[in-house]
């Protein structure tokens, strides 16, 4: 298996972190995520390539009890799931077995000093290759004899210190892989160093013209160059990740039943625990106000600058900020479990995915190093027959090893996707599956959701001064139990009603697309549709809103909500783009049909139900159409899972965030565009880089097959070709968006981050 991303293998302090943990240990640093499965994050500090991922996954995958494994490169961290056996699988023994250092991951360790180190091994090689160059000028000018002997032995005194230390990032991983039976892109590269090294040292002590040394130190040279930029790069998409691990605080102030107060850890937070918030702290972890007012900075989740004024029952994501006032908080999760984590845990997710492009790089991958070895015997063997110069056939030889190396193969998929998901991640936009910008590039139709969606989702009940008081109490109180807009805006016009008491129900069920239902005292209440809970052969129903007891109207509501911006802009730049849109609601003709028309969407449905949601997005499938299914709410979940690929805002509901496969920031629609229009430049630059890999390989083998190219010639051929894809790479840029929104930068307020 070949090992093509650019990355170090200096041995870091992780290397000496305790061995392989018991099972108890392990166990303990797993965490529920229910269904009996155990997930389990370890850090494999040597991973650096697809090579490796596929090794380690493949390897993983085999234990017994292992549901599913991913590996991350960036963070060179592994996700491994697993079935809650009494005995956990012996993930970090395997791990050694296939030649890889693991421990599990401590959220609390410092950093390696990685970069620091591959800066001095690139800096020790450009010292070297550029005084190596300077003394091989005057060969290349015509010293002759002992003077161009002396300076021979001067670069080989030169290049054997720098070899060492700064080849040593491809020498210990190559003998690690050999010492296992494996292969990798290093091997062939330390042999290609190696070989060019003795070949020139040979030379030298017979006198001949010329010597190599410059070959294999410029080799080193360019290849570190590659393998810094692709770790800066990887590193700044860490910075994010770990900037917004930086807006969760370590702990919070627990109030207990008592009245006392008490500092408790982050992972020591319960659901059910109640928490006082200061201002100027941020929330820990997902909750919902019990008392105080106050300002809360939203930007994380909505990207808007402007504070929000909360109070009793208002829910706040860990993350947020308090700005003015204390507040009394009861925590809804666990850390592990909150919108924060969530955001780290798909940010994380982005580069990882396995598109088309990159399991063809990898299938290529393996088979890479075998067939470069293969090709270098056989033109040393060749030019042994047709010529008989054991010297010139090593040198040929040395050449082709050194061109053929699978660098810019390797780099072509993985750097872009790093870039993809860092100019995701700058838009705002997060991605469960870095397959899924692939599939965002294919999308010709685009269903919509409406309320949420379209719209802000900010109803506002516009005829309370028509509903009777206690009706109204009643409702909002029923209305409390639901997520859905409209329900969020009846809950909140209860505070207008101050002389009914609190209406308590004893069991409420939420049908998705329908309404509520609540039973009290014996009496079953239903909030919703008028045939909330009852009609499920989607057909017509009626428009309007109602609350009802035991069938009987009590009272009827009227809603108000405003679009989401940025939507007419992205209507107009999907019809530019020439993707076919429709809007698909639960909620009355009417009301979809005014949203359509300011949109200028000539294709709704309204009335639909859940399941007609899904079946129109199924029948679209059919047609061989590649939907992107945009929607919120609950009721939206099964469309979102249906569809080719899908997206939500940060708003929606859990489940629907859940199911998507892409979740944005802010308010504005036109992020919808900015990922589509990342995800098809990216695909755009896949695919110029498969063309310069491959191209390069097609002119530079035969090139050097003939001889025509010496050690030094392919060495600096080879290193470009890989500067070349990463450079192609860094040219994929993100799309400013209209408005003023807050950036996703981490300038983070100092009262609000802890230290």
């Amino acid at each position: 298996m070949t090992c093509c991303t650019p990355a170090t293998t200096i041995v870091s302090a992780d290397a000496f972190r305790p061995s392989t943990p018991s099972a108890e240990e392990f166990r303990l640093a797993s965490r529920s995520i229910g269904d009996g499965i155990l997930q389990t994050e370890i850090s494999v500090p040597s991973i650096h390539c697809g090579g490796c991922i596929n090794k380690i996954e493949r390897g993983l995958a085999k234990l017994d009890g292992v549901q599913n494994v991913r590996v991350n490169l960036s963070n060179k961290r592994l996700v491994l799931r697993w079935l809650d056996h009494e005995t956990p699988p012996d993930a970090i023994g395997e791990l050694k077995r296939l030649g890889y250092d693991g421990h599990v991951f401590d959220p609390t360790a410092t950093p390696d000093g990685e970069l620091p180190r591959m800066l001095r091994a690139l800096a020790v090689a450009a010292f070297a290759s550029m005084n190596i160059m300077s003394l091989s000028v005057s060969v290349w000018a015509g010293a002759e004899g002992s003077t161009r002997n002396i300076l021979h032995w001067i670069c080989a005194s030169i290049a054997l210190p720098a070899l060492i230390y700064s080849g040593r990032v491809f020498f210990q991983s190559a003998w690690r892989a050999l010492r296992h039976g494996q292969t990798n892109m290093e091997v062939p590269i330390s042999i290609g160093i190696s070989a060019a090294f003795a070949l020139s040292v040979y030379d030298t002590y017979h006198g001949y013209e010329h010597a190599y040394f410059d070959a294999a130190t410029s080799l080193v040279f360019f290849l570190l160059i590659g393998r810094t930029l692709d770790y800066v790069m990887r590193e700044r998409t860490r910075t994010a990740v770990k900037g917004l691990a930086q807006l969760s605080p370590r702990g919070a102030l627990t109030i207990g039943a008592d009245g006392e107060y008490e500092y408790l850890p982050l992972k020591e937070i319960r659901p059910g625990t109640r928490l006082l918030i200061a201002a100027g702290e941020r929330v820990p972890a997902d909750c919902e106000v019990e008392r105080g007012i106050s300002e809360i900075d939203f930007s994380l989740v909505t990207g808007e600058s402007a504070p929000r004024q909360v109070e009793s029952g208002a829910a706040l994501h860990a993350g947020t900020l308090n700005i003015t006032g204390s507040l009394v908080v009861v925590a809804t999760a666990v850390a592990e479990d909150s919108f924060l984590a969530e955001m780290i845990g798909l940010m994380e997710a982005a580069e990882s995915g396995k598109s088309v492009y990159q399991r063809i790089a990898d299938r290529a991958s393996r088979l890479y190093a075998p067939a470069v070895h293969l090709t270098s015997l056989l033109s040393f063997v060749s030019w042994m027959i047709f010529q008989g110069d054991v010297h010139q056939a090593a040198t040929v030889a040395i050449a082709v090893l050194i061109i053929t190396c699978p660098c810019a193969l390797g780099l072509a998929v993985p750097m872009v996707q790093v870039m993809a998901a860092r100019r995701l991640f700058e838009s705002r936009v997060m991605v469960k599956d870095g397959s899924a910008m692939e599939r965002l590039n294919e999308i010709d139709t685009v269903v919509f959701d409406k309320t949420g969606t379209l719209t802000l989702g900010q109803m506002r009940v516009t005829n309370i001064g028509e509903i009777d008081g206690w009706a109204l109490s009643a409702a909002a109180e029923l209305a409390s139990h639901s997520r859905h807009p409209s329900a969020q805006a009846l809950h909140a016009a209860a505070p207008h009603v101050k002389s009914h008491p609190r209406f308590h129900f004893d069991q409420v069920q939420e049908f998705p697309g329908l309404g509520l239902e609540g039973i009290s005292q014996g009496k079953v209440y239903r909030l919703g549709r008028a045939a909330c809970g009852r009609n499920e052969d989607g057909g017509q129903i009626p428009a309007e809103t109602v609350f009802s007891c035991d069938g009987r109207k009590l009272a009827s509501f009227v809603f108000t909500d405003r679009i989401r911006p940025g939507a007419h802009s992205l209507v107009e730049k999907l019809r530019h783009a020439g993707i076919v849109m429709e809007i698909i609601s639960g909620d009355s003709e009417p009301a979809v049909r005014e949203i359509a028309d300011q949109l200028g969407i000539s294709n709704y449905t309204a009335g639909i139900l859940p399941s007609g949601k899904l079946e129109r997005i199924q029948m679209l499938a059919k047609q061989g159409r590649k939907v992107l299914m945009v929607g919120d709410g609950l009721n939206d979940a099964p469309a979102l899972m249906a569809a080719h690929i899908s997206m939500a805002p940060a708003t929606a509901a859990d489940v629907g965030r859940n199911n998507a496969d892409f979740v944005f920031l802010q308010d504005s629609l036109e992020t919808v565009f900015v990922a589509y229009r990342i995800a098809r430049d990216a695909a755009k630059l896949i695919r110029q880089n498969f063309v310069i890999a491959i191209g390069y390989n097609v002119v530079a083998l035969p090139v050097a097959i003939l001889g025509h190219a010496t050690p030094f010639v392919a060495a600096i051929a080879m290193s470009l070709s890989s500067i070349v894809v990463v450079a192609n790479a860094l040219r994929l840029k993100g799309e400013p968006m209209q408005g003023k929104t807050k950036p996703l930068g981490f300038k983070l307020r100092s009262r609000g981050v802890a230290k």
